[in-house]
């Protein structure tokens, strides 16, 4: 959402996007976690107030036993791979970045990850969400797919 409303989708030249994310959020096919919730409310855009007023509801809690221990155990693979550098661990590591708990939640309750990051099995300098996904069998795609998965027209 946070690249969407920033660049290729704003709300002043892509409106329809928007109202087609609402439709799929109060059909149960979107919805999205309360650390992407805080990491938006971090800033002060159309997107802060878009999210706390028409998309506040398809926002759920990471706080279940089962999502908190998948996190955990995502933590013990990425401060474990060697692959990544110190301070991509520790950006990663981070309690209040959405990208873990995005990956243990879809793990948990076997959803898709919408990401416009891309797998590398090179990187170091940070753990990009597909090569977490990757690692714990979690589909990934981007929202140019997704909006054909939900068959969305924009036109």
């Amino acid at each position: 959402m946070i690249n969407a409303a920033r660049h290729y989708y704003a709300f002043d030249i892509a409106p329809v996007f928007w109202d087609k994310l609402l439709i799929h959020a109060d059909d149960g096919k979107l919805k999205s976690i309360d650390h992407v919730k805080d990491e938006i409310n971090r800033g002060s855009d159309e997107l802060v107030d878009w999210i706390n007023g028409s998309f506040i509801d398809s926002f759920v809690p990471c706080d279940d036993a089962l999502v908190l221990a998948k996190y955990a155990e995502i933590m013990v693979w990425s401060q474990s791979h060697v692959q990544y550098s110190p301070s991509a661990k520790a950006e990663f590591a981070q309690f209040d970045l959405a990208d873990s708990w995005l990956v243990a939640y879809a793990a948990v309750y076997h959803y898709v990850v919408v990401t416009h990051e891309e797998y590398n099995s090179t990187i170091r300098r940070r753990i990009p969400i597909p090569n977490v996904c990757d690692a714990f069998n979690v589909q990934y795609l981007n929202t140019f797919a997704m909006l054909r998965y939900l068959r969305v027209r924009l036109g």
